[in-house]
């Protein structure tokens, strides 16, 4: 865990690995990561159909951004997850098990995220689209 970020988990309220309910940051610049889809530098779709691979994708693609803005992944503080068919059984379960193992099989840095189901994304065959947000010093 990055030392100017500080989970806030209380008492009260469920505990999952990978998630945290607030991040409390001290850093000083901040990063919008727009949303990152399962694409790779020739903007070819990673995954078409598979929403463990996109994830990873779509991951790997937030670390580059926070990595080429002077951050690490543990900076990030929060994101957006946009699912389409969020409904579909296996849905959640492969995203979350893509996050555990999103950084070349080690986890995706916990932070404060919310998973939002959607209709659509930009292009159809998109399953999966992340927004996040860095902090750092």
């Amino acid at each position: 865990m990055n030392s100017t970020h500080l989970p806030i988990n209380p008492d009260g309220l469920y505990k999952i690995p990978g998630f945290n309910h607030a991040m409390v940051s001290q850093g000083g610049k901040t990063i919008y990561i727009a949303g990152q889809a399962a694409y790779d530098e020739q903007m070819n779709l990673i995954g078409a159909g598979d929403y463990h691979l996109q994830t990873s994708q779509a991951l790997l693609n937030i670390a580059t951004v926070v990595t080429a803005a002077g951050g690490q992944p543990s900076d990030i503080v929060s994101s957006v997850l946009y699912v389409k068919g969020l409904s579909s059984a296996d849905a959640a379960k492969n995203i979350m098990q893509a996050m555990a193992v999103a950084l070349n099989g080690k986890p995706f840095p916990a932070h404060a995220f919310s998973i939002v189901g959607v209709e659509t994304l930009a292009d159809p065959r998109i399953l999966i689209e992340i927004t996040a947000v860095a902090v750092i010093n």
